[in-house]
């Protein structure tokens, strides 16, 4: 059983439960994957598996392609290493993972890049509330003070400011597993996930 698989973001929908209620939903395309690397105490001093995964992509380069020939995984574009935890069996090179490991009410942690919303102010970053927009105001969607004078006469770090907004790692942890579409190969997990349709998504087993 492998710790995770790596896929794609097609988009949001909804799904009806028996009983009526709607679930916000996203579908992923995940899988199928490759076994690329397998990494072991003894030679690299941790346990881990490198996964690939099999879409159609270009030709890679020498390295690469050097890589990719010694588990046979023609077609592998995009690579992800997964740690191994007891319980996460023991893979071999070659092996192909799919997204049939992967039952209804099973929880997932998904990891993506979020969306790059550039330099943004302080009330669209952080939510500040601004001044008033009345007229003669001349305080409307500025910072206002970030710190004091002789004492501390500097900015503590983590200090809300405007600066670049998005396009980082975020894992959205405990997504129920709403339904597994073997034949396609789509996941269907309740709730958001990070970063544009057609982003690259890490899908691993939840920790807890």
């Amino acid at each position: 059983m492998s710790p995770g698989i790596i896929g794609k973001k097609i988009g949001m929908t909804q799904v009806f439960r028996p009983d009526g209620q709607v679930v916000p939903v996203t579908l992923l395309k995940a899988g199928p994957c490759v076994v690329v690397q397998r990494k072991t105490p003894a030679t690299d001093g941790y346990d881990a598996v490198q996964l690939g995964l099999v879409e159609f992509a270009k030709k890679p380069n020498k390295p690469m392609a050097g890589h990719l020939k010694k588990a046979s995984a023609d077609g592998v574009k995009y690579t992800r290493e997964f740690k191994l935890r007891p319980g996460s069996g023991d893979p071999k090179l070659g092996d192909r993972v799919l997204v049939d490991q992967f039952k209804p009410k099973d929880k997932v942690d998904v990891t993506g890049v979020s969306k790059g919303r550039g330099f943004a102010g302080v009330m669209k970053r952080h939510g500040f509330g601004g001044g008033d927009n009345t007229h003669g105001s001349m305080f409307h969607r500025a910072p206002g003070s970030i710190g004091a004078s002789s004492f501390p006469s500097r900015v503590f770090p983590g200090t809300r400011m405007g600066g670049q907004m998005g396009d980082v790692n975020v894992t959205v942890r405990n997504l129920e597993v709403i339904d597994v579409d073997t034949e396609d190969n789509v996941l269907m997990v309740k709730g958001a996930v990070p970063g544009p349709n057609g982003a690259y998504v890490i899908v691993r087993r939840a920790k807890r």
